[in-house]
């Protein structure tokens, strides 16, 4: 048995990270960005057209600024697309939590939101 049968999905992490979140944030508006899974040919070149970009980070959170991009707990790497996206949104401005597993993404948020409170 391989080490990834053992450790959940990316797409499992996020939709228990989701859950959390909208259990512990009601009213705070969350969305996804349909960037990854596999596609027909046709369905991507639709996605494309209409402006889905390889590398935009999994789900945004518009009233705090912030992006989150979920990786499996183990053996979840960022590509170059996602470095240069992450990059690209630092230097706009905004904050980008990188996060293995949904339990990392849930303690990254937390320790934003704390920072976020007590600096403003």
């Amino acid at each position: 048995m391989s080490i990834k049968q053992n450790v959940p999905s990316e797409h499992a992490e996020q939709v228990t990270f989701l859950a959390q979140f909208e259990k512990n944030y009601p009213g705070v508006r969350v969305f996804a960005i349909p960037n990854g899974g596999f596609r027909n040919k046709s369905v991507a070149v639709k996605l494309k057209a209409e402006g889905v970009k390889k590398g935009v980070p999994d789900l945004c959170i518009p009233e705090w600024n912030l992006w989150i991009e979920m990786k499996r707990k183990k053996g979840g790497r960022l590509t170059p697309e996602q470095k240069d996206w992450i990059s690209y949104l630092k230097k706009c401005g905004h904050t980008v939590i990188v996060a293995p597993g949904w339990e990392a993404a849930m303690e990254a948020l937390e320790c934003y939101i704390i920072q976020t409170t007590q600096s403003g």
